[in-house]
């Protein structure tokens, strides 16, 4: 038993090395390709000697003429594509602990379509007009709108007694309707055509406007949430089991469902502020590392937040490359390549939610 389970902690081990190498490989790769093609040793070198300070790599004068490029507009959409990937697949795993439902993704519980009445508001009515916020009135809204929507969920399941699965679920269903019924209606009575062509481009997910200066808070936000759900594995596993179990195990499922409730919302809203509405990520990739790692929240986070950030720098780079000067929003693709992954995990049959 002894070698069984060192031989398994060793293959864990060996997948997550893999995964983080494909990360880093994946990332040169993508800053290689665009309008202007970069050789990838020319891309790494560059990478290399920007990130160890010059110790590593070179930078001649080819490479020169490359970095602006990279560092300026490319390496910010790596970091964006990377960091969402990750927020997008923890959300995921956690949302589907939470209301102990494997369909469950970052926005089940209506934080998309609050998300989306933000940003319809901001962009037909005009919230970003304001001089203060000019630069970041879609995010604000949207952001806003996010966080009003996880609020509305959590006070309404909780009235005539505790916050359960079910009661999280159906108060999720009935705000998203509702917020979504009132975007229809934004954007019927708006008069602005190019306002609608936003609204709709906006809900299909971009990372056109990854920048430097936004890095910094989604990278806050995300990082700190994965640091906090690695390590709130005993919890996760035990809401997996049920309320009947945590309460012999003297857990209050309640109030962690609230506290990560709360903290899933904080981490989607800044993403959805940011890249807007990208599906099915945190929707298949915590089945598809369960598969792999099985059930245990002790090895399923870390592998889902890095096959996550992994699944959407490709995805981004599928974007930008399948069809010659175009770039096709990045929802269209997850979707795309989600759907029948998703499929075939519900033919094949031979997968349970529980491990």
């Amino acid at each position: 038993m002894a070698t069984n389970g060192v031989s398994k902690s060793n293959y864990y081990y060996m997948i997550i090395l893999l995964l983080i190498g494909l990360i880093m490989v994946s990332a040169v790769y993508s800053v290689s390709i665009g309008q202007v093609h970069i050789p990838f040793k020319q891309s790494m070198e560059i990478m290399l000697h920007t990130l160890t300070n010059g110790r590593l790599g070179s930078l001649n004068v080819e490479n020169e003429s490359y970095l602006n490029i990279i560092l300026q507009v490319r390496m910010p959409r790596v970091i964006f594509a990377l960091l969402i990937g990750m927020g997008l697949s923890l959300c995921g795993a956690v949302m589907q602990a939470v209301v102990q439902n494997p369909l469950a993704d970052p926005y089940i519980l209506g934080i998309s379509s609050g998300a989306s009445l933000g940003a319809t508001f901001a962009i037909l009515v005009g919230l970003g007009s304001g001089a203060v916020l000019s630069q970041f009135g879609v995010a604000f809204g949207a952001f806003t709108g996010a966080m009003l929507t996880s609020i509305a969920v959590l006070v309404l399941s909780s009235i005539g007694g505790k916050a359960t699965s079910v009661k999280l679920v159906l108060s999720g269903v009935v705000i998203g309707a509702l917020c979504s019924s009132f975007s229809s209606l934004i954007i019927y009575f708006a008069n602005n055509a190019e306002g609608i062509k936003t609204v709709t481009f906006w809900s299909m997910g971009s990372l056109a406007s990854s920048s430097w200066g936004k890095t910094p808070i989604l990278a806050i936000i995300v990082l700190l949430g994965c640091a906090l759900f690695l390590f709130q594995h005993r919890v996760l596993n035990t809401m997996l089991l049920g309320d009947e179990s945590a309460i012999t195990l003297g857990i209050n499922l309640s109030a962690y469902r609230k506290f990560y409730m709360i903290v899933t919302a904080l981490i989607t809203g800044t993403m959805v502020a940011y890249a807007g509405m990208i599906g099915f990520v945190g929707l298949i990739i915590p089945h598809i590392t369960r598969g792999i790692f099985g059930a245990d929240h002790k090895r399923l986070t870390l592998g889902t937040i890095l096959l996550g950030g992994l699944f959407l720098i490709w995805a981004d780079i599928l974007s930008r490359t399948l069809i010659t000067n175009v770039e096709l929003p990045i929802g269209i693709i997850t979707s795309v390549i989600g759907s029948p992954l998703f499929i075939y995990m519900i033919v094949k049959k031979g997968y349970n939610f529980g491990g």
